[in-house]
């Protein structure tokens, strides 16, 4: 089992969710391949985990990364403490048991924008992800476009 999410309230949870920290390189990598929703302080990746998953579904995981196009190491970090804030706030009361997420930050913008902006743009993405039926397994194959035409 991963690491349990700290600073979590129980006030704030429901009484059966549990929040986890996606550690393992694997999971970031099927997240990374399931849905996805850019907001304009970041980008969020989701899934639906499937049944067969040795979790039980009343656990959520989180993941949260940042690429060196954010800035040096103070700047990602900053970045990460950030988006680690804004889902203690929001996952809780928005996010689905039985779903991983991972909160991406983006380049000069997650470290600086208003914390409010950055919490409000997490809860719409989540919205957003959860509009569409749930995607299970792995993204299908793009279509061909690079293909000459007779």
């Amino acid at each position: 089992m991963g690491k349990p999410f700290r600073g979590l309230s129980a006030a704030s949870a429901p009484p059966a969710l549990r929040v986890e920290i996606l550690q393992k390189r694997q999971d970031f990598v099927a997240t990374a391949r399931a849905r996805r929703c850019g907001a304009a302080n970041m980008l969020v990746q989701g899934r639906m985990r499937p049944p067969q998953a040795p979790l039980p579904a009343a656990v959520m995981r989180v993941g949260f990364t940042c690429s060196r196009k954010v800035g040096n190491a103070v700047m990602r970090n900053r970045a990460k403490r950030r988006l680690r804030d804004a889902a203690r706030q929001v996952l809780p009361l928005h996010g689905r048991a039985g779903w991983d997420y991972v909160l991406v930050g983006r380049a000069a913008l997650t470290a600086s924008c208003p914390f409010g902006a950055l919490a409000g743009d997490l809860v719409q993405a989540l919205q957003q992800l959860h509009r569409k039926p749930p995607v299970r397994g792995t993204r299908p194959a793009k279509s061909p476009t690079h293909i000459a035409q007779p």
